[in-house]
């Protein structure tokens, strides 16, 4: 198979449907091998546009809902980003794509998923820190930053992942357990936050430590 062109069409696709408009996401998009991010069985399928099983109860991201995170993030080149859920890596992949090394920080609750996105991203070329936690808590050592995003849906977004986002920072993820909605938030200056709203998803939920 072709995965090349197969990727550049789907990108096609997704830019005619105004679904992805920016274009340092379509750049993005256009230069992660999805194919790299899903287990081998499922390579044929990976340029359709449909979240696929990664494993462990775990999916990875269709990539229209990736291009439309990204783009509501709307992250710059040298930007800190936190990611909550690291999955197979390939959201992230899209993200450091980005904003470049050493920029994206991911926190991973399964540490067989931490630890093979670690592997597989470290093998693409991509400088991703990686830690295992319960990402309701976020990464306060690498604090603050100026984005963040969420793979996994919590019933609301815990406060300490608004509260490490620097003012003027923006935060993007699912919130919801039977009917979920795609968030996203800006911190004010003052602490406050800004909140609009994005459509349903379906997205797998947070775990936590109990």
């Amino acid at each position: 198979m072709d995965f090349e062109t197969a990727r550049d069409r789907l990108i096609d696709r997704l830019r005619e449907r105004g679904v992805v408009e920016r274009d340092a996401t379509t750049a993005a998009l256009r230069a992660v091998p999805r194919h790299e991010f899903v287990p081998s069985e499922g390579r044929e399928t990976a340029y359709r546009d449909r979240p696929l099983p990664i494993g462990g109860g775990q999916t990875i991201s269709a990539p229209h809902m990736v291009g439309m995170m990204t783009d509501l993030l709307a992250p710059d080149p040298g930007e800190r980003v936190l990611e909550i859920g690291t999955g197979c890596g390939y959201h992230a992949a899209v993200t450091a794509e980005i904003v470049g090394d050493d920029n994206l920080f991911s926190v991973e609750y399964d540490p067989k998923l931490a630890a093979d996105a670690r592997d597989r991203l470290g093998d693409l070329g991509y400088d991703v820190s990686i830690r295992v936690g319960d990402g309701h808590e976020g990464w306060v050592e690498r604090a603050p930053f100026d984005a963040a995003y969420l793979t996994c849906a919590p019933p609301e977004i815990p406060d300490p992942l608004v509260e490490q986002l620097r003012p003027g920072g923006t935060l993007v993820g699912p919130v919801g357990r039977s009917r979920q909605r795609l968030v996203r938030l800006r911190r004010r200056a003052d602490g406050g936050v800004e909140r609009e709203t994005h459509g349903d998803v379906r997205f797998v939920p947070m775990r936590r430590d109990d």
